[in-house]
């Protein structure tokens, strides 16, 4: 049993209490009722919120951040430079498996709890159906002690060999649910895009979906996206979602750029979830998407980093800085407490995940300890809109997950954070 004590404020998700302890199970939930030596973390001087949930993010990009040519370029542009990069290197176990050890141990230092990992580079040969793939990544967060949703991704990939290896990953890696009974692993399947997955593609992914009781997840309205439905279809692409059956509660769409007021009123009668991703976005020029206007719609809204190839951080805080930032730019001002939402609750509800982001009993004991006793945090009033606000690049003092402190006083203790980057780096050292 763990007890965080000490808090200055602490944000359940539903009330903000004054100096209250929260309590962490053996079985690493958030319980009500702490028993007699338990471990004592100190959490004096800190905010204390959910876990951070990065509700979209590459993690395979980490290994291909600031390439030349890949700033502030057309999608168009981009895309087939990225590819060019990954063939270079070669997409394999032992990559995936590096890079994400350097993602999520780059996400728990920022108070990232769970990282949906929409993976959508494949070699063209798969003996193994993806599952060697799959499994490295859910390896390398198990050995740091991050939650991770695993999404099999496509990308133009042929529409059957795609959803055979959903199948085989969900099969390999998950129960029936799609979600390990610990919470630590979960599988879902997402297209890429309109731009980039044929209808067949969907409605077998869909299949596999319905089959597990898996998440769906697809990307919505990007530069590329809109284009290529355009001159393909002559269709916008919700109208296309909409179409295939993509539209629908178990359903999160990430980025909606340049969607139109009516598109906002018809995603809210559909049920779907909206993942913003302002970080990936606004530095690329693909735009700004109207997140007030969907959450007022009755929407739900994430927040995520999107990858290391157009986002070179996964530093999620960072990212809910930005969206308060840009949210007057495509509708009203959004409030810190509101942003601080769509990073922790809102993202685990599109992942179909009450049991994160949030501080309540039953609820995963998933938990971040920011320190606010700094020079950056002197003369602010409100110190949970101060986490925003203050300090873009904030780490927390301390983070835990499902009741076990991963990162104590700004070190990760599940792995020597040097070991994660040089096995990242001397791998590319290898093959570039």
């Amino acid at each position: 049993m763990l007890i965080v004590r000490g808090a200055r404020v602490v944000v359940t998700g539903e009330t903000e209490l004054t100096g209250a302890d929260v309590v962490c199970s053996d079985d690493g939930l958030v319980t009500a009722a702490a028993e007699p030596g338990a471990e004592v973390l100190d959490a004096t001087g800190c905010v204390v919120t959910p876990g951070l949930v990065n509700a979209h993010h590459h993690l395979l990009q980490t290994a291909f951040r600031t390439l030349p040519g890949t700033r502030g370029v057309p999608m168009a542009q981009w895309l087939p430079t990225m590819a060019t990069a990954y063939a270079a290197v070669g997409v394999d176990d032992e990559l995936a498996h590096a890079a994400a050890s350097a993602g999520l141990a780059e996400a728990l230092l920022c108070g990232v709890t769970t990282v949906a990992d929409h993976h959508l580079t494949w070699p063209a040969d798969l003996p193994d159906d993806g599952v060697g793939i799959a499994t490295a990544a859910a390896t390398a967060a198990r050995e740091l002690g991050a939650r991770l949703v695993f999404v099999r991704g496509s990308a133009r990939d042929d529409p059957q060999d795609a959803a055979a290896s959903a199948e085989a990953v969900a099969t390999a890696l998950v129960p029936p649910g799609g979600v390990t009974e610990d919470g630590a692993l979960q599988v879902a399947v997402g297209p890429a895009g309109v731009h980039s997955d044929a209808p067949e593609t969907f409605t077998l992914l869909a299949e596999v979906a319905a089959r597990h009781g898996l998440r769906r997840r697809t990307q919505a309205n990007e530069q590329v996206d809109v284009v290529v439905a355009a001159e393909r279809y002559g269709r916008r692409p919700l109208e296309l979602l909409d179409e295939w059956g993509w539209l629908a509660p178990d359903v999160t769409l990430a980025h909606l750029c340049a969607v139109t007021a009516a598109e906002v009123a018809r995603l809210a009668t559909t049920g779907v979830t909206a993942t913003h991703a302002p970080g990936c976005d606004l530095p690329m020029g693909w735009g700004v998407a109207p997140m007030a206007a969907l959450a007022d719609a009755g929407v739900p809204v994430g927040l995520g980093t999107s990858g290391g190839g157009s986002n070179d951080a996964g530093h999620l805080l960072a990212d809910a800085r930005l969206a308060l930032q840009v949210a007057p730019l495509a509708g009203r001002p959004v409030s810190a407490r509101e942003v601080l939402g769509w990073a922790t609750r809102g993202s685990a509800d599109g992942l179909g995940r009450a049991d994160l982001g949030r501080l309540t009993v039953g609820a995963r004991a998933d938990l971040v300890c920011w320190d606010v006793t700094g020079v950056a945090d002197t003369g602010v009033a409100d110190p949970v809109a101060g986490l925003l606000w203050a300090s873009p690049g904030r780490r927390p003092r301390h983070v835990v997950v499902g009741g076990r402190v991963v990162v104590r006083d700004g070190v990760l203790q599940t792995r020597p954070e040097a070991d994660v980057v040089a096995g990242l780096t001397g791998l590319l050292g290898r093959r570039r």
